[in-house]
């Protein structure tokens, strides 16, 4: 038996960061309060009909050049060096990792974000993840003048079967439609995916109806949209924004990682003896 993997999949801002991750350098850069810019990137979405993710990547384009700042993929990297996280956000990888590792069980952790994939290229714990997903932008003389890649809401979904298939790379589009021969790499029940709210909910819904594991997370804000989420059965758990040792988030993933191993052994089991029968 091939040693089973565990995914987890995250959305970003307000999941593993405390805020939108622009709010942190970005959008104070512009002399902006995260108030006026994303009230402004509203209204042209709602005056241009424009999509609100492709709304605020024109509007950071826009507002840069209204402020006389050459907006370089570099300039967005620092911007993540400002984010700050949940508690415990920071030493969470290695922790999950250790205790799959001592089950025998391998972890891969997924973000997958409709925020900048440039911001989250500078962010401290980027190299944490096997893979990031994000909007990013097409540069010229390096400065943006279109979006090479926007993720929005239901789009992250397609993440879910890149990730099941191994298909992880955007560009191949074959790869993730095409029919599987043999098994998954991941199975769809060894797919967690955890997210803090309304936006999250098209991906809870799919990993739940495939078997998956569903993390909705909340904080003193949002801690009645998230209730409301898993009372609509959108998400199979509930638990606050803390990633710190032995706090409620650390014992789910434990026991979900503890139900792969032993769902592991039994298929082992049911081989071995099958084997035997057959001799």
């Amino acid at each position: 038996m091939k040693q089973p993997i565990v995914a987890i999949m995250y959305d970003f801002d307000k999941t593993l960061s405390t805020t939108d991750m622009q709010n942190y350098g970005f959008i104070p850069l512009l002399g902006l309060t995260p108030q006026e810019f994303w009230g402004e990137t509203g209204k042209f979405s709602e005056k241009t009909g424009c999509e609100r993710i492709l709304s605020y990547m024109y509007m950071m384009i826009k507002k840069s050049k209204e402020k006389g700042i050459k907006l370089t993929r570099e300039l967005l990297r620092d911007c993540g060096k400002n984010i700050k996280y949940h508690p415990g956000v920071t030493t969470w990888f290695q922790r999950v990792n250790e205790y799959g590792t001592s089950k025998g069980v391998k972890v891969e952790h997924y973000l997958v974000s409709s925020g900048t994939k440039e911001i989250l290229e500078g962010c401290s714990i980027y190299d944490k993840f096997t893979q990031v997903y994000g909007c990013e932008f097409l540069y010229e003389n390096n400065e943006p003048v279109w979006p090479k890649l926007a993720i929005n809401y239901t789009q992250k979904t397609q993440f879910f079967f890149r990730i099941a298939k191994g298909a992880v790379d955007i560009k191949n589009d074959d790869a993730v439609n095409e029919k599987v021969k043999g098994s998954l790499r991941i199975p769809y029940e060894n797919i967690v995916y955890i997210g803090d709210g309304m936006t999250d909910v098209a991906c809870m819904t799919l990993v739940n109806k495939n078997g998956g594991y569903s993390i909705g997370v909340y904080t003193d804000s949002n801690r009645e949209q998230v209730g409301q989420i898993r009372k609509d059965k959108r998400c199979r758990f509930v638990v606050k924004a803390d990633y710190s040792q032995d706090k409620d988030m650390e014992k789910v993933l434990k026991m979900i990682i503890d139900d792969v191993y032993n769902r592991n052994i039994l298929l082992v089991k049911e081989e071995a003896l099958a084997n035997k029968n057959d001799e």
